[in-house]
């Protein structure tokens, strides 16, 4: 009795947490579809209100968050994806950003923990504690000498001043790493006595095994490199250059329905790609040692 209580609790704390971290993807996606108006009605309270001159009269001195639209509304896609072109250029400059990222730092990965996790060299564990070092930095302290690079480079306000440094990030060696190293010596030795260089044993035995950790890999550089703020600031000044994820900012207070709709459009690609290879991010994180 004692165990299925139990089960009952944690599965009512997860329902719980679930809805607490949903709760804001739904309600930005479902306000996407209502009219400005409606989302006035809503959240006008909020933006116009405030505890300074909170009056207790008021017929409705809360906002209420309203999951249902009373009447479909597509005119802020409209808006986004045609009368504002900017969306769909900024859009695009997210892709050719974090795509060249995505597959330089997953080769760059690949190789290198292959290189920590099987091969034998002088100083290797001391060059990884340096790459462990350098992971947990706070990528805000390497700006300055990145800013400083690609100013010497001549690659400032130009999207290469981003996508060299993320090539060789950290994270995904690491993660590798740890997964690669889940592989048995066993299966290494084996191919060895049969003959194989490591060349075939790297793509026959390391790639194939390695497989569910290199998407889990890709999927969080995707994910982290998608949601960049910070460096586009401060290496491309030229607004026609800057990805996506700056796109919100420029969005003024009376285009809430817009905001909805561009917030939901942004974060599209990201639900997709997690939707479709879930279950290799989990089996990725899960292998590679990696505890919440």
């Amino acid at each position: 009795m004692n165990r299925k209580i139990k089960k009952i609790l944690h599965f009512t704390i997860l329902l719980l947490l679930a809805v607490f971290f949903l709760f804001p993807l739904v309600v930005t996606i479902t306000n996407s579809f209502m009219s400005e108006q409606a989302i006035a009605n809503n959240y006008d309270v909020v933006t116009t209100k405030s505890l300074s001159n909170y009056n207790a009269d008021d017929t409705n001195p809360f906002a209420r968050f309203q999951l249902i639209p009373d009447v479909v509304v597509l005119k802020q896609y409209y808006t986004v994806l045609i009368k504002k072109i900017q969306f769909l250029f900024m859009f695009w400059n997210s892709v050719l950003i974090t795509f060249p990222i995505v597959i330089g730092q997953t080769i760059v990965s690949i190789l290198a923990a292959y290189a920590f996790a099987k091969l034998k060299f002088k100083g290797r564990n001391f060059l990884f504690f340096l790459y462990i070092i350098v992971m947990l930095m706070p990528f805000q302290v390497t700006l300055v000498p990145n800013y400083i690079m690609a100013s010497k480079l001549g690659l400032l306000n130009n999207s290469l001043s981003i996508i060299f440094p993320g090539i060789f990030g950290t994270f995904g060696v690491f993660l590798l790493k740890q997964y690669m190293e889940q592989i048995p010596d066993s299966y290494l030795e084996a191919a060895k006595v049969d003959g194989a260089s490591q060349l075939q044993i790297f793509l026959k035995i390391i790639l194939p095994m390695s497989r569910a950790g290199i998407a889990a890999m890709a999927i969080l550089v995707f994910i982290d490199n998608w949601n960049m703020v910070e460096q586009p600031l401060i290496f491309l000044q030229d607004a026609a250059k800057q990805p996506l994820s700056l796109y919100l900012s420029k969005i003024i207070a009376d285009e809430k329905g817009v905001a909805f709709a561009a917030a939901t459009l942004y974060m599209m690609p990201i639900l997709l790609i997690f939707l479709y290879a879930e279950k290799y991010l989990l089996e990725g994180i899960r292998l590679s040692g990696i505890k919440g």
